[in-house]
Parts: C-alpha cells; structure tokens; sequence
C-alpha cells in the first residue's frame, strides 16, 4: 500500500509557546525518524502549515515559519491550510492522489483539532490512516492534560469505522515504510 507522511503544524508560533506542547523535543524527534524513514523509501513527506492572518500564524511570519528543529528537505511538499482539517481547501488530496497514495501517516499539533480533524478528514476521502500515537501533541487543558489528550484520541480514532478505511494509531518507532 502506497504511503505518505503528513506531519500537522509543527510551526515556530505553536512550538514557542509557554507552556511549549508536551513533549514537544521527543515528539519533534519522532517526527524527524519518521520523517528520514519516510524519505528513505521514497514516501512523499507532506508539511502542513496553519495560517491566521493577523496572528502569529499569518502566512510568511516568523511564527508560521516551521519549527527550527524539524527536518526539512526540498523535494517535501507543502501545504497551507486555514482551517483543522488538512484537506478542506488545501490541495492536499489532489498531492495524494497525483502520488497515488492510499494510507496516510499522521503526525504533528494539536492532538485534539488539526490532527484529529486531519484524522477523520482522511478516512473520509478514503484513505487508511496510520496515527503515530507518540508523535502528535498539544498543550494542557483545564479539563485534562496533554497526556490525556493524546491516549484519548489513540483510543478512540481507531474505533471510528463508519468511514470505511481503518484506523490505527501505532508508535512511531514501530511504523515501517515501504520502498
């Protein structure tokens, strides 16, 4: 099954805030594993950039600028997008369907909207969705820590199959690609 990475808003503006995301230097860390892995079998690795304009995130500022410790590549495909979703208005589906792409490999911030949404956005467009469980994060609530958010969801997202496509959500370390 053809793969790509798509790694959600790892950006300066959400990275630098105080509280910085839990566990945002392991977290950035996987995703660069993944990242090289990705690379390494000739996966598309697709970067994800939220924009607001008049915010930090405005498009070309230096918040909405990727995070510095990210590892980038040229040959990576970027893509903007305004809302949670990764798909809605974005381009992204015509990338994974030019590439010829059926399983998606979802990692970044914020573990309750843009990678959630990003989630089931996903399947919706048919494609299976590997979550890579300890590589998306978010920051703490009032109502439960970041912790808490990321087990809910890597509990909960693979349960959704009215979609059709399955979900699974699956560490970092153990997440193969294919050549």
């Amino acid at each position: 099954m053809k793969n790509a990475l798509v790694i959600i808003d790892v950006q300066q503006g959400l990275f630098d805030e105080t509280p910085a995301p839990a566990d945002a230097d392991a977290v950035i860390e996987r995703i660069n594993a993944l990242s090289a892995r990705a690379r390494a079998s000739d996966v598309p690795v697709i970067l994800v950039q939220h924009e607001v304009p008049g915010t930090q995130l405005q498009h070309g500022s230096p918040g909405w600028q990727l995070d510095s410790r990210l590892q980038v590549e040229p040959a990576d495909h970027r893509i903007r997008k305004t809302t949670p979703d990764s798909f809605l208005r974005t381009g992204l589906d015509e990338v994974l369907a030019f590439s010829g792409v059926e399983q998606v490999v979802i990692c970044g911030y914020a573990t309750e909207f843009c990678v959630d949404t990003t989630t089931r956005s996903a399947a919706a467009h048919g494609y299976a969705v590997i979550l890579a469980a300890d590589a998306h994060t978010t920051q703490d609530k009032a109502h439960a820590s970041a912790a808490q958010i990321r087990l809910h969801h890597n509990a909960t997202l693979p349960d959704i199959s009215s979609f059709g496509p399955v979900i699974e959500a699956v560490p970092a370390e153990q997440i193969r690609f294919a050549s």
